[in-house]
């Protein structure tokens, strides 16, 4: 059966890989995206690879999740929906409330009212949702109880603390997050995140429709933006290396995050996507693997065959979690997927890629001083 896919945001990161693997399979795209400069540069046309690899496979409609009108036009014709616009950064998002919450919420709420009140044929809505929304993940305890410890104090990381603590719990040992797990995101863009989620699997059930969520670890790979710099450590990593700078790295270099590798991310977002057993799923999609920051700065310096100054500040940024690892057994059990990619693998496969692209300016450092100046970096 051809689909009519609407993939919003789809001239990101993952929407634009996610375009190209529906229309190698058959089906007909379309894609809503704002074409913001933070990520597409102030000329797209020119400016956006992303943007460019769209062509011959995806309607590009430029418009914004926040419009009616533009998100009405887009739907036409649609049966899938893959919603992955959103405003990213968990930093960013503690300055920049109004903004996530109008763009992420509010999005989704218009897509979803449009979906209750106009004649359409979308039959499933699958949401982008995120690791953050489980704040700070599951523990085990001395006597194998799992209990899922609170936002980190900041006088506790102020002592150079930056483990999690549970009142009356001894030593706490990280294990795999699973979809059960308790949602208390610890950053606006998480909380965010969690009421996208709510919003579409409390909605289209009432209205007939499937919806899917598929929560995204940390991911990364070829075509990640080297500009934005809040998209994640590897691309500014990448671009501190490039340029001989000094690496700065927050807490003690020991807090790891699950990065999971572009490819799988589409892959398991296709599948949850079209496969019927999918409808009403909610999928962790990540490696299952914790890697420390530490470890990616070694193996970017290795994938690049150069060394950089490495500086362990003990600085930290209020919002932050200390570790995430996804439980991928769902994944697994009910789509049938397992990702591929080990993380040394893909870091090397992304460095071949990032030495094709220019080096990009300091945007990095703004953000930082952006986040200092509002006190949210210690």
């Amino acid at each position: 059966m051809v689909e009519h896919v609407l993939i919003t945001g789809g001239a990101g990161f993952i929407g634009s890989r996610l375009a190209a693997r529906f229309a190698a399979d058959g089906h007909i795209v379309t894609v809503l995206d704002s074409l913001i400069p933070q990520v597409h540069g102030h000329d797209p046309a020119n400016t956006s690879p992303l943007l460019r690899s769209l062509e011959g496979v995806a309607t590009v409609i430029e418009g914004s999740v926040t419009s009616t009108d533009d998100l009405r036009r887009a739907l036409e014709g649609a049966t899938i929906v893959i919603h992955l616009a959103a405003e990213t950064g968990t930093g960013q998002s503690m300055y920049e409330i109004d903004r996530y919450v109008e763009a992420n919420v509010g999005g989704t709420a218009k897509l979803l009212d449009l979906l209750a009140n106009d004649d359409n044929d979308v039959r499933r809505v699958v949401i982008a949702s995120s690791r953050s929304i489980y704040g700070e993940g599951a523990y085990r305890t001395e006597d194998a109880r799992t209990v899922y410890p609170a936002h980190r104090a900041n006088a506790d990381m102020a002592a150079g603390d930056f483990e999690v603590h549970v009142p009356g719990e001894q030593e706490l040992t990280l294990i795999p997050t699973d979809e059960t797990a308790k949602l208390h995101p610890s950053s606006v863009y998480g909380i965010t995140k969690q009421m996208q989620e709510s919003l579409v699997m409390t909605v289209l059930p009432t209205l007939g429709r499937e919806a899917v969520s598929v929560r995204y670890q940390n991911v990364y790979g070829p075509g990640q933006s080297l500009k934005n710099p809040y998209t994640g450590i590897l691309s500014i990593f990448s671009t501190l290396i490039r340029q001989g700078k000094e690496i700065n790295v927050f807490e003690d270099g020991l807090e790891s995050r699950d990065f999971v590798y572009i490819d799988d991310v589409v892959e398991a977002t296709f599948l949850a996507s079209i496969l019927p057993a999918a409808a009403g799923g909610i999928f962790n999609v990540g490696s299952g693997v914790a890697t420390t920051v530490l470890d990616v700065v070694a193996a970017l310096q290795d994938a690049y065959g150069i060394e950089v100054p490495v500086r362990v500040s003990g600085q930290y940024r209020l919002g932050d979690i200390r570790h995430n690892v996804a439980d991928t057994t769902k994944l697994r059990e009910v789509l049938g997927f397992v990702p591929a990619m080990r993380f040394t693998d893909g870091v090397k496969r992304f460095a071949e890629w990032v030495l094709t692209e220019p080096i990009e300016g300091d945007e990095y450092e703004k953000s930082l001083r952006e986040m200092a100046e509002r006190k949210l970096l210690k």
